[in-house]
C-alpha cells in the first residue's frame, strides 16, 4: 500500500512539474532581453539609413559639381576665341558696338571676359528676387566668343555687303551676331539677309536691329558719321566704311554671348544660370536658362598675367591680360536632412580655368 501511495505522490509531482509556466520575473527577464535586441536592429537600420541618405546626398553634390563645371569651363576656355588667332585685332560695325558708340553688354568682342563682384550689376542680367535674377552678393561673369558651328567662305564680295558659304545651313538667320574672321583680323556684324538656296549671308546697313553702321569690316572700325555723330578722320560720311574683302577659307561663326550667375530658381531656391544672347524671331534678347540646382554660392577670382595671384573682379587692373579664372561653387543637397545636423549636406568646390586663347 505504501508502494502505491508513493508512486502516485511521484507522479502527482513530475504532472505537476510539467504544468506550470513561467514566472514574472522570467516573463520580465524576456522583454527586456527582447527590447534591447529590436532596439539594437532599429539602430542600425536608422544608422544604416542616415549613412545612405547622406552619401546619396554627397554624391548628388558632387554630381551637380562636376556638371556646374564642365559647362562654366568650356564657356570659360573658349571666351575671346574667333577661330583665327588674332586676339586683340577686332573690327565691330554694329550699330552698338563700341564704334558707334554703343554699350551693349555682348556688342564688344574684345572685352571677352568681364567679372562683377557680389552687389556689383551687369548689364546682362538684373539683381532681384524674381524668377532668373541674378541672387544679391554672388558673383556674375560675362564670356564671349563664338559657337562651335563654324563655316568656311567661298567669296567676299564688298561692293554687295555679301559671303558665300561652303554649305547650307539652318543656324544661320536674319539677324543673328556673326563673326568673320582671317589671320589679319576679325570682324563682328549682324546678319541682314541669309539664302540657303544659294548659301549666302549679307551684311548691308540700314536694316535690322541693332544694325550695321557699315559695311566695311576693315580693322579699325569706321562708322558712318550720320549715324555716330563722329568728324572725319574717326569715321567717313557714308556706310562705306574700311574697306577690306575676307579671302577664301575664311571663317564665320556665331557670336556665342553668356553671362553666368547665381539665379532665383522656381521651387524657391537657388540655382546656377546660364544667361545667353538669342535670337528670338530676328529681336535679340537676353535669355537666362537653369542649368543646375541648389547651386547656393559663386565666387570668381581672376589671374592676369604677369601677377602672383588671383584677385577680385574689384581688383583688375585689366581685363585684357586675364588668362584664368578660379571658379569657387557651394551646392546644397535636395535632401533636407541629409547631413549629420540633420540639415541640407553642403560642400564648396573649386576649379581653376585657363583660357586657352590668351596663353602661350
Amino acid at each position: 500500500m505504501n508502494v502505491i501511495i508513493h508512486k502516485f505522490q511521484v507522479a502527482r509531482a513530475s504532472r505537476m512539474r510539467g504544468d506550470s509556466g513561467f514566472t514574472l520575473v522570467e516573463l520580465m527577464i524576456a522583454l527586456v532581453l527582447g527590447l534591447v535586441i529590436i532596439g539594437g536592429v532599429i539602430s542600425v537600420f536608422l544608422a544604416n539609413k542616415q549613412s545612405y541618405r547622406t552619401n546619396e546626398a554627397l554624391s548628388q553634390v558632387q554630381d551637380h559639381g562636376r556638371t556646374a563645371f564642365e559647362f562654366l569651363a568650356r564657356d570659360i576656355r573658349m571666351a575671346g576665341l574667333t577661330g583665327c588667332g588674332n586676339t586683340g585685332r577686332v573690327a565691330n560695325v554694329l550699330n552698338d558696338g563700341p564704334a558707334a558708340g554703343g554699350t551693349e553688354w555682348y556688342s564688344d568682342l574684345s572685352d571677352a571676359v568681364r567679372g562683377f563682384d557680389g552687389g556689383q550689376g551687369g548689364a546682362s542680367v538684373d539683381i532681384g528676387t524674381a524668377e532668373g535674377e541674378r541672387v544679391n552678393d554672388t558673383d556674375m561673369i560675362q564670356l564671349m566668343g563664338v559657337d562651335g558651328n563654324t563655316f568656311s567662305i567661298e567669296q567676299h564680295k564688298f561692293a554687295s555687303a555679301q559671303f558665300k558659304i561652303n554649305e547650307p545651313t539652318t543656324t544661320l538667320v536674319n539677324n543673328d551676331i556673326v563673326v568673320v574672321c582671317d589671320p589679319d583680323h576679325a570682324a563682328v556684324m549682324q546678319i541682314t539677309s541669309y539664302n540657303s538656296n544659294n548659301v549666302t549671308v549679307v551684311h548691308n546697313t540700314g536694316q535690322g536691329e541693332p544694325g550695321n553702321c557699315s559695311k566695311g569690316l576693315g580693322f579699325p572700325t569706321k562708322c558712318a558719321c550720320s549715324e555716330t555723330g563722329q568728324t572725319p578722320p574717326a569715321c567717313v560720311n557714308d556706310t562705306v566704311g574700311a574697306q577690306y574683302e575676307f579671302g577664301k577659307n575664311s571663317q564665320l561663326a556665331k557670336l556665342a554671348a553668356s553671362a553666368w550667375y547665381i539665379g532665383n530658381n522656381p521651387a524657391n531656391g537657388r540655382s546656377l544660370y546660364r544667361a545667353s544672347l538669342t535670337n528670338l524671331s530676328g529681336t535679340l534678347t537676353t535669355q537666362p536658362t537653369e542649368m543646375v540646382r541648389n547651386v547656393t554660392d559663386m565666387q570668381l577670382a581672376y589671374h592676369e598675367a604677369g601677377q602672383d595671384s588671383f584677385v577680385g573682379a574689384g581688383s583688375v587692373g585689366n581685363w585684357l591680360s586675364v588668362d584664368a579664372v578660379r571658379v569657387i561653387l557651394t551646392l546644397q543637397s535636395e535632401q533636407p536632412r541629409a547631413g549629420t545636423d540633420q540639415q541640407a549636406l553642403s560642400r564648396t568646390l573649386s576649379t581653376t580655368v585657363t583660357i586657352r586663347n590668351r596663353v602661350n
